[in-house]
């Protein structure tokens, strides 16, 4: 008896052990600010360097993401991107209780938040969540050397036709290993993730991060040629499963966490 209660309290202890490696799943946050004025992305900049980046840092998040959208220069409507980390989805609920408790994000948003009607700060604001890929349940930090006024980020959206065909090219990722294939190939991936809620569904989002635009070319280069893309990208089970694919080619803030 005193062998199998001693063998009991070993399997529960590498259970326990197991379910503390295991990493948790994470969410993400995505808000895409679209605004057409100098003076709309001075006011948002300020709201977001000034109060909300340092609230959040304060709250515990310290990896937060703000990208410029790099066709920013050549259109009217201009794009800045928000990415959050998340532990849970009640963290979203309990983060927004701690900003309104925060004195120094309200008193530091003020210019943002008191815009009048006549003069919003943006034309229109999107706010895109997301869940993280069963095999990359975490966000990873880009190791990247250039400075962020050269880096390149791009973030991809992946939509499929149907839910069960957006399944399948999750699958593609994950079981399929496109994950791994990315990951040996350097791409610096940030994160992989299913829209859970957004205007454009089924889809999926990820961003991968280059030194500049000519290290993001070579990368996608090798990528097309790779032995395991070309058989992976071949088997039929895979098909047809995007129906539409968009790029946005970003570059960090000089206040950007990453």
């Amino acid at each position: 008896m005193k062998r199998i209660f001693i063998l009991i309290l070993l399997l529960v202890s590498i259970s326990n052990i197991n379910a503390a490696e295991k990493p948790t799943t994470e969410y993400y946050q995505l808000t895409v600010y679209r605004y057409a004025t100098d003076s709309q992305a001075l006011v948002i900049e300020q709201y977001l360097q000034e109060a909300l980046l340092p609230a959040l840092h304060r709250a515990g998040i310290k990896s937060v993401g703000v990208f410029k959208s790099l066709a920013n220069d050549t259109t009217t409507n201009k794009l800045l991107y928000v990415f959050l980390p998340l532990k849970n989805l009640q963290h979203l609920d309990l983060l927004d209780q701690q900003l309104k408790k925060d004195q120094e994000f309200v008193g530091a948003g003020t210019a943002y938040r008191n815009a009048l009607y006549t003069n919003p700060p943006y034309s229109r604001m999107e706010v895109i969540l997301l869940k993280a890929f069963p095999l990359a349940p975490q966000m990873q930090l880009p190791q990247l050397k250039a400075p962020k006024s050269e880096r390149v980020y791009e973030l991809r959206s992946y939509e499929s036709a149907t839910e069960k065909i957006f399944a399948n090219k999750v699958k593609m990722f994950n079981e399929g290993d496109e994950i791994g294939l990315f990951k040996r190939l350097n791409f610096n991936a940030v994160f992989y993730s299913s829209v859970i809620a957004g205007s454009k569904m089924p889809n999926l989002m990820y961003m991968t991060c280059f030194e500049n635009k000519a290290d993001r070319d070579e990368h996608w280069k090798t990528f097309s040629q790779d032995p395991y893309w070309k058989k992976l990208s071949s088997m039929p089970e895979y098909q047809k499963n995007v129906s539409r694919n968009d790029i946005v080619f970003l570059r960090p803030t000089h206040y950007s966490d990453f």
